[in-house]
């Protein structure tokens, strides 16, 4: 996953609200709602702004630390803030004098535990991931569809790796060849479709899909990984070729069943307009 509206999360320290984000495989935290937490101070902007000149002159490297990912904001909208991973936070801390350094300290590793948990236990993943669209006010059924569409984009994900398509690029590339047979638009395309920002990672296209392009995603998706494996492909050329035949399975079906019902499947209605009651319930506490 990346930095993702359904990935921006709040956990609670001490009845504190701490906002995370799960980014390259671990989890980030708001380095201002951290010192909130920790400080008796009122601003926590203006002491995190004063901490980073201390630690500038402790002599830390902050870009070393710090990275800025988009999380929800009190206004309700993504915006990009000052978080640090587990590591980071832990060499911030030292330079916090607090007495609920320590507690802090367990808290963080209770954290990390429960994504372990989830690692070892995939159930538990997706129960909490079903949590999350329930509470960003997606229906039962389309939870369903967008789970076990992660699995089969999952299952043609490592079955490229393992058929020597490594780089990103390569699976963008293929990912875009699938979409383009199954809809007549490639990801970026759709976005723009859809009247998604193109270059936002937290608009993700398929959050913003009904019920039946995410039923004609799985397939193109479903078949690449079938056809790649009875082709025995190997490495990028033969995988897109796969990919491409996958895509045209989706994309007849696809045409098919418009033909029947006389209107497109593509819609340009987008699942991240919900209602302003739903807004309200976006990020789920933990």
């Amino acid at each position: 996953m990346a930095e993702t509206k359904e990935n921006s999360k709040l956990s609670l320290f001490e009845d504190k609200e701490i906002r995370k984000v799960w980014h390259n495989d671990e989890w980030w935290f708001s380095v201002i709602d951290v010192a909130g937490a920790l400080s008796d101070s009122a601003n926590y902007r203006r002491y995190w702004s004063d901490l980073k000149i201390k630690l500038k002159e402790e002599g830390f490297e902050l870009y070393e630390i710090i990275v800025q990912l988009k999380l929800i904001a009190p206004d309700r909208k993504m915006r990009e803030t000052d978080c640090a991973n587990t590591e980071g936070l832990f060499r911030i801390i030292q330079s916090i004098p607090s007495k609920k350094a320590e507690p802090f300290k367990l808290w963080l590793a209770k954290v990390g535990y429960e994504r372990v948990q989830e690692i070892e236990n995939p159930e538990l993943a997706q129960k909490r991931m079903k949590d999350i669209y329930k509470a960003k006010g997606y229906s039962e059924n389309w939870i369903e569809k967008r789970v076990r569409g992660i699995a089969v984009r999952d299952e043609l994900t490592d079955e490229w790796q393992k058929r020597g398509v490594r780089a990103q690029k390569e699976f963008s590339i293929l990912t875009a060849e699938i979409s383009k047979a199954t809809f007549g638009m490639t990801p970026s395309e759709y976005k723009e479709f859809k009247g998604l920002e193109v270059k936002k990672n937290n608009h993700n296209l398929r959050d913003s899909m009904n019920d039946l392009e995410l039923i004609f995603t799985m397939l193109g998706e479903a078949s690449t990984t079938k056809i790649a494996r009875k082709k025995d492909a190997k490495g990028f050329e033969e995988n897109k070729e796969a990919a491409q035949k996958g895509g045209e399975v989706a994309g007849t079906a696809r045409e098919k069943l418009e033909k029947e019902l006389g209107e497109p499947v593509s819609s340009k209605n987008n699942y991240l307009h919900l209602t302003e009651d739903t807004k309200k319930k976006k990020v789920i506490s933990e």
